[in-house]
């Protein structure tokens, strides 16, 4: 019958397609047939981003469908963004999967799909075809969504999903702390966008229940506790851990290189690594006081500036920045992440804490200066700052600012000794174990669902 054919169906958003197209890298390299379906805007950008099409196209098949938005502005709106998910791309998918399974020879064997679209793991009920889901948060954050209807039992919340009040709170002792107002649907200041997230996640707890496999981005290492709450969950991560040799695909800009050879010309363990992920925006105050603070610490930098990180153009002070810096700091729009995370100058990551970037650093020892702008990256601050112990929270003053200040002070008490470093190796050597080919716990798991998907 060939080679089995896998579908596989990201949320749009660069954090998701990331970890689900390596992961469909590992599925090509154990001998599957890979059709990958973004939306037509996403689409582009990673093939305007790809440095060889012809190396993503040899393994992965990029297919496209409409997401029903109209402006990139409306893309990085997480209600707006849902809303339109929901209501065009799965009449899309199931169009598409008709087309493909019109041919005798190329059907459709399983739809892998984003945890958080469980409407693909519906569709693919549907046409009976096998189905497994792919979380590439926390599985933290999984549990924390099975748990809506206690919380709402306890009185956290309401039907609706707004807290009753501000509080911090633990799934259980041993979980990290959760802040209330910082839950992924609630921590958006709108109520029309927390409304369509918690009832997507309401949606997509019905979903779970019809998938084979429940896969996850994460290790039983890392978060123990959340794999004894929700043990249907399946660890088969970190998957940037798993795949460190291959160049990085999925990525919405290209990555700028030179990058890694100013790394090669600073002192080992001296340089702060500054990046934010794709989705944050900063006041121009808030990007002004960041920058002076890197200035004022008196250590190389490598900081990722996307063209839109900041709400306003920041040129002329940039222009005056770098000429004050000089050489000892490096601005780039877009970097090789894990690459520079593995290069040895590297001392530090100030991070938003993505869950992608949380395992990168993770898996290469890292200590993390925690900078969360919203949705999960608060629970992972939690993981990093309370749980492991391998970095540092910031706190902001009176009027909700970030001060030059504090980035400096926070950042000599992160790098003045080695305790951070060697919590953060000792993490790294687990993680790396949890992927090592026949003794790894994840690398199991991965081998039991390639192996169930060629029966």
């Amino acid at each position: 019958m060939g080679n089995p054919h896998i579908l596989v169906i990201p949320y749009p958003a660069q954090g998701h397609i990331i970890p689900l197209m390596v992961l469909s890298q590992c599925l090509a390299r154990n001998g599957f047939r890979i059709t990958f379906v973004n939306s037509e805007s996403n689409h582009q950008l990673i093939r305007n981003a790809s440095a060889s099409n012809d190396y993503l196209d040899n393994q992965i098949h990029l297919v496209s469908i409409p997401d029903g938005l109209q402006s990139s502005e409306d893309r990085n709106k997480p209600g707006k963004s849902s809303e339109a998910i929901l209501r065009v791309m799965p009449g899309k998918v199931e169009e598409l999967i008709e087309e493909i399974n019109s041919s005798d020879s190329d059907k459709i064997s399983c739809v892998l799909a984003d945890q958080s679209i469980g409407w693909a793991l519906e569709i693919a009920e549907k046409k009976g075809i096998r189905r497994a889901a792919f979380c590439p948060a926390a599985a933290a954050q999984l549990v924390l969504g099975f748990s809506i209807p206690k919380l709402i039992e306890e009185g956290i919340m309401d039907e609706h999903g707004t807290p009753t009040k501000e509080q911090i709170i633990r799934l259980s002792p041993a979980m990290p702390a959760m802040n209330t107002a910082k839950f992924v649907w609630a921590c958006l200041g709108n109520k029309e966008a927390q409304k369509n997230i918690f009832g997507l996640m309401v949606k997509n707890n019905k979903a779970m229940k019809l998938t084979d496999w429940l896969l996850c981005n994460s290790t039983y290492e890392l978060e123990p506790e959340a794999f004894n709450l929700a043990p249907q969950i399946l660890p088969i991560g970190p998957i940037s851990a798993s795949n460190r040799q291959e160049d990085s695909v999925g990525n919405f800009w290209s990555e700028d290189s030179t990058c890694l050879q100013w790394l090669d010309q600073q002192p080992q363990h001296s340089v702060i690594y500054v990046a934010f992920g794709s989705l944050t925006i900063f006041h121009p105050t808030q990007f002004q006081e960041l920058a002076i603070g890197l200035e004022l610490s008196n250590r190389p930098f490598l900081w990722v500036v996307r063209p839109d990180t900041s709400k306003e153009k920041n040129d002329g002070f940039l222009e005056e920045f770098q000429d004050r810096v000089g050489n000892r700091g490096k601005m780039v729009s877009w970097a090789p992440q894990q690459k520079v995370l593995a290069h040895p100058s590297v001392a530090c990551f100030v991070s938003h804490c993505g869950w992608n970037s949380t395992t990168e650093g993770v898996s290469n020892g890292i200590p993390f200066l925690c900078w969360p702008y919203f949705a999960d990256q608060f629970l992972n601050q939690s993981y990093i700052c309370d749980i492991w112990k391998t970095g540092l929270g910031l706190n902001r003053d009176q009027n909700g600012m970030i001060t030059r200040g504090e980035v400096v002070n926070k950042l000599e008490k992160l790098l003045r000794t080695g305790e951070f470093k060697t919590r953060a190796l000792d993490l790294k050597e687990i993680v790396i174990n949890s992927v090592k080919e026949s003794s790894g716990s994840s690398y199991q798991n991965f081998k039991n669902f390639v192996k169930w998907m060629k029966e």
